[in-house]
């Protein structure tokens, strides 16, 4: 997906740009999340999170600085 960004500056590979990864459940954001973060990347936004739909997100920076993020399907 590819947005303004919400910092107000230019968007970039790392600002504005986000690669999206679909989880297959709840407990697979969460098993996504919790490595990624213990291996260098920064949590960002919120900690994983259920949506009012139903989903859970997680999202964070990688060591380089890409955005990513897991969210399973609505359950609502």
């Amino acid at each position: 997906m590819i947005t303004t960004s919400i910092d107000g500056n230019p968007a970039t590979a790392a600002n504005g740009g986000t690669i999206g990864i679909a989880a297959a459940s709840h407990d697979h954001v969460l098993a996504w999340h919790e490595p990624g973060t213990a291996h260098g990347g920064t949590a960002i936004e919120s900690p994983p999170s259920e949506r009012p739909n139903g989903a859970v997100v997680a999202d964070f920076r990688d060591p380089d600085g890409n955005k990513l993020t897991a969210r399973s399907q609505p359950t609502k």
